[in-house]
């Protein structure tokens, strides 16, 4: 009874974090005629409850795709279509075909608050709480609930989920495709990820760990007895599970390739969300490099817009190439989180037409290993709120963003003493070390250097957040601290990215993982 009631404290603040962050403003509010993502969904709720499902994803009279068209897979239209159907039920205006262009109000902002506050009840919560139950290294009541206070308290994912406005639904499911793994439900969790990825297609960040840690279960298994009859019941397993998600729209060859046309629009080119054509011009800023490297260099202005997604396609496949071989070759649950991690990294930093949100296709990931890397986890998470911060100041979350960044480091502090965890051991670099041992003179002041350049990272992303918030710009570089943001969160995501790849490949002894037979 004690640690449910120690994790019902923790789900209950974690719940008032979000409903306080919840009331202030939203993406796109009172800021006609696009609006912002709040209006998308709304918008979205409105087209898939007045048109027949055949067109959804077409340009029709009755759905300009110019004016937030359908953009992700079935199960988010047909989310959309639930909500829609309840918001039916409390006023009809809420979703009106084209007189509710542009709605808002306070019983529909209440509304749709509600409906992210129920996705995250259902689904991505209780993932997370199952989770830290499950985590042998948090066994102790009291470990469990606070692991799960730090991940529940991440600032990133509340900031956008309950104020800029997005559904966790998508991370929730891929989160219990996760937690199936853990306990060798290789069926169960390839359906939960099926349904993740039929969501959002962003879940191709974590595809292939998921593939490769499959396969690799497979390999050690023997493909001449039990393996392949696992391969075969995954495989079917997977088939079932997008058939089901597709069959309205399976019997129609043009469906099918209109809705990937809209999913994968590749015709835009290596930009969509960060097309920097001058430092003093910059729509969205996103942390990765393709839009870092155009501060200096106009790529789109160098490099035909095949060439560029032929050469973000190239670099993505190469930088996640060694972590999905070593996962594949040596599967392990341990192996299978970090890889999560690293090449949904190298998604977010090398491949094309990327958002500022989809960090935290990276970040939660992060959060299921807080655990055993409590410092190095809690600095990612950091620097990936921080790089949202040009958004979030758009969307008036200036004071949400102040108040639970530093609230969840201090949760950090408190529940990991993260400043005590820097020893090479500690940060899970004792195998390398060795390697580097009689090469590396300064190794024995690592954790001392790790300390003081996680000091100077927080002072430097401090100082930036407070200049974006209360200086403006020169007049000549109306960008400069959004672009600033962007190339500081870039340098450091690399660096989190050559740290995770060398944890993948040094790591040969996988410690306290279950025997795969």
């Amino acid at each position: 009874m004690e640690k449910w009631s120690l994790m019902t404290v923790t789900v209950l603040l974690a719940l008032t974090v979000r409903w306080a962050v919840s009331l202030g403003s939203y993406s796109g509010a009172g800021k006609p005629p696009m609006y912002g993502d709040y209006e998308a969904q709304r918008h979205w709720q409105e087209i898939t409850y007045n048109l027949p499902i055949r067109q959804w994803y077409f340009n029709t009279s009755d759905n300009n795709l110019l004016y937030w068209g359908l953009d992700y897979p079935p199960l988010t239209a047909y989310h959309s279509f639930v909500c829609a159907y309840i918001a039916k039920l409390i006023n009809p205006d809420w979703v009106a075909l084209h007189t509710s262009r542009g709605y808002e109000s306070q019983p529909h902002k209440l509304f749709m608050r509600a409906t992210v506050f129920v996705a995250d009840l259902l689904v991505y919560i209780p993932a997370v709480i199952l989770y830290c139950f499950s985590l042998k290294e948090t066994s102790a009541k009291k470990k469990a609930s606070t692991c799960a206070l730090c991940i529940l308290l991440y600032p990133g994912l509340i900031l956008i989920d309950h104020g800029h406005f997005q559904y966790p639904l998508s991370l929730g499911l891929a989160l219990w495709a996760v937690l199936c793994l853990s306990h060798d439900w290789d069926l169960l969790g390839s359906v939960a990820f099926c349904l993740a990825l039929n969501y959002k297609q962003m879940e191709l960040y974590h595809s292939l760990p998921f593939f490769c840690y499959l396969l690799g279960k497979c390999f050690k298994k023997g493909l001449k007895g039990k393996g392949l009859v696992l391969l075969a019941k995954l495989a079917g397993t997977v088939l079932v599970s997008f058939a089901a998600c597709w069959l309205p729209f399976g019997t129609d060859v043009e469906q099918i390739m209109q809705v990937l046309r809209r999913l994968f629009p590749i015709d835009r080119g290596l930009f969509e969300a960060c097309m920097f054509s001058s430092p003093t011009h910059c729509p969205d800023k996103v942390a990765n490099i393709w839009c870092s490297l155009s501060v200096l260099i106009k790529i789109k202005n160098v490099i035909s817009p095949r060439t560029q997604l032929k050469l973000s396609f190239a670099v993505t496949f190469l930088s996640l190439l060694p972590a999905c071989i070593k996962l594949t070759v040596q599967p392990s649950l341990r192996a299978f989180k970090f890889a999560l991690v690293s090449c949904a990294l190298s998604f977010f930093l090398f491949s094309f037409q990327v958002h500022e949100k989809s960090i935290l296709l990276v970040s939660v990931p992060v959060c299921l290993i807080i655990n055993e890397i409590p410092f190095m986890a809690t600095w990612f998470l950091l620097v990936s709120t921080f790089s949202l911060l040009p958004l979030l100041l758009k969307d008036g979350l200036l004071l949400p963003y102040a108040v639970t960044t530093p609230a969840f480091l201090a949760a950090c502090l408190a529940s990991f003493s993260i400043l005590e965890k820097t020893s090479a051991e500690d940060l899970q670099l004792k195998a390398f070390s060795l390697s580097l041992k009689g090469y590396v003179s300064w190794f024995k002041s690592f954790p001392r250097i790790v300390r003081s350049l996680f000091l100077l990272s927080l002072s430097l992303m401090g100082a930036l957040s407070v200049l974006s918030a209360a200086l403006p710009p020169p007049q000549r570089l109306p960008d400069l601290f959004p672009v600033a943001v962007a190339v500081v969160s870039c340098l450091h995501f690399l660096l989190f990215l050559l740290y995770f790849n060398v944890v993948i490949l040094w790591d040969s002894k996988n410690k306290g993982q279950k025997k795969i037979s």
